[in-house]
């Protein structure tokens, strides 16, 4: 009895953060709820004169995603379709054109020296960028569409500071030079990015290493005109600067990190022509529309099936009724949490989960009928329906795990999204299942007004004899 009260108390406190968390985070939603722009771009390999690798699409898209940071989007989509092609979906943009123009040009990668005398200012607008990007972060986690736009504001006049610490070299060490550039382990846990120019960029890194040689001043690596990188050359480099075409980008670096900087750097240096495939405009008036059709149909399934529940359950769909409130505060609240972006046929998704949650409550309560029909007392008939519907409520949902992981690994966009959903609420269903319904329905058997009562569960069936109550 003390443990069922343990976990009563749990399911409440849950309850009580799901509901703050749906009343203070909102749930972000998807380009064909909230209305935007969907542009295609695509590689344009025939001028290219050679096959597009992962490896070079994976650079394209890093550089994608970062000016679509700057075009202060909150939850973009950025994903490769195929073996040339790169999705972009901008929730909240009505102006394709604008995006197009920013999208649609080449990365532009370029290494810099840094003036003399700028050291101190150079550390303070490092560190004052990196409190604006962490107060980026916060603002898109909660949506603030007009914060975001003056954070951003803010961060473009922080990146234009630090242009200014630096002077272009002659003639330019631009990322035509560069070959390749991938991050290595080092002997300890950190790791470190190489870089590897052509003959030609190779001479002209040897000579502005050399002008910055023991100077403390930095190489700046700017892709896009955003410094990315600021490493210091050391003083041994001072008589010849680092020859070869190869150097090393020493630091602490996570592997994660070091790819990163690797994937920026090869998509910024590489001469890759692009054209916009395809633009496509979602109205907001589509996007609002599928919102209320989709909040009627959920509210209007789950009330026929909460009147289903308790007319052919009673009791048991009473108490099902209410895990499956709780189930859905708390399936709403976990989208908010992880950030999932909510899509049409994530909203499907979600809605045939609800019914995923049901079905796990209808297993258990026909298997404890069964044992109520078989003269077990109702204690151990609700004991015997949980136990034997498990492993079926086990497999139900680990066959439907299987098919979302497929969804997901497979499919793009707005299946992954239904993919996701799905899965969470499948997760969480199992979960109410085997504890908030199993906790209520326990509590229930061993209160006085129900105890003993097997029509409450299960109608038509002869009241127990004391032999049988023992049972």
């Amino acid at each position: 009895m003390q443990r069922q009260r343990s976990l009563l108390a749990l399911i409440f406190v849950l309850l009580m953060a799901a509901i703050a968390v749906i009343v203070t985070i909102p749930v972000p939603l998807g380009l064909d709820l909230r209305g935007g722009s969907q542009l295609t771009i695509q590689v344009q390999s025939a001028l290219l004169m050679r096959e597009i690798t992962e490896r070079d699409l994976a650079g394209v898209q890093k550089v994608v995603e970062g000016r679509v940071n700057g075009l202060g989007v909150s939850e973009p989509v950025i994903q490769t379709v195929g073996t040339d092609k790169i999705l972009v979906q901008l929730p909240g943009v009505n102006d394709p054109q604008q995006a197009e123009r920013v999208l649609g040009g080449t990365a532009q990668l370029e290494f810099r020296q840094q003036k003399p005398g700028t050291e101190t200012q150079l550390f303070a607008f490092q560190a004052s960028r990196t409190e604006i990007r962490a107060k980026q972060e916060e603002l898109r986690n909660r949506g603030d569409e007009a914060a975001i736009i003056n954070n951003q504001e803010e961060l473009a006049k922080n990146n234009q500071a630090i242009r200014e610490l630096f002077d272009s070299t002659e003639p330019p060490l631009d990322g035509k030079y560069l070959q390749d550039a991938y991050g290595e382990p080092t002997q300890g846990s950190n790791w470190n990015v190489a870089i590897r120019f052509d003959t030609k960029g190779g001479e002209l890194f040897a000579n502005l290493t050399k002008n910055l040689a023991g100077t403390g001043r930095s190489i700046g690596i700017f892709l896009d005109n955003e410094l990315i990188s600021a490493p210091v050359v050391g003083v041994e480099f001072a008589d010849t600067g680092i020859t070869g075409g190869a150097a090393v980008i020493t630091g602490t670096f996570t592997p994660q990190e070091a790819n990163d900087l690797g994937v920026q750097l090869r998509g910024g240096a590489l001469p890759v022509p692009v054209e916009i495939a395809e633009r496509r405009t979602v109205g907001a008036t589509l996007g609002k529309d599928s919102i209320q059709s989709s909040i009627y149909a959920g509210i209007g399934g789950l009330i026929l099936v909460l009147i289903f529940m308790v007319f052919y359950y009673r009791l048991p769909g009473l108490i099902a009724d209410i895990s499956l409130v709780i189930y859905s505060l708390l399936t709403w609240a976990s989208f908010a949490l992880l950030g999932v972006t909510l899509t049409l046929p994530g909203i499907a998704g979600f809605i045939l989960s609800i019914g995923m949650a049901v079905d796990a409550n209808v297993l258990i309560f026909e298997r404890t009928r069964e044992e109520l029909r078989a003269g077990k007392s109702l204690y151990r008939s609700v004991e015997s329906g949980f136990y034997r519907a498990f492993s079926s409520i086990l497999d139900s949902n680990v066959t439907t795990w299987i098919a979302c992981a497929a969804l997901f690994w497979f499919g793009s966009g707005l299946v992954r999204g239904f993919a996701l959903t799905l899965a969470l609420g499948v997760a969480m269903s199992m979960f109410t299942a085997i504890t908030c319904s199993r906790t209520l329905m326990f509590l229930a058997v061993t209160s006085p007004a129900v105890k003993n009562k097997r029509e409450l569960f299960c109608p038509h069936l002869p009241a127990l004899n004391k032999a049988e109550v023992a049972k």
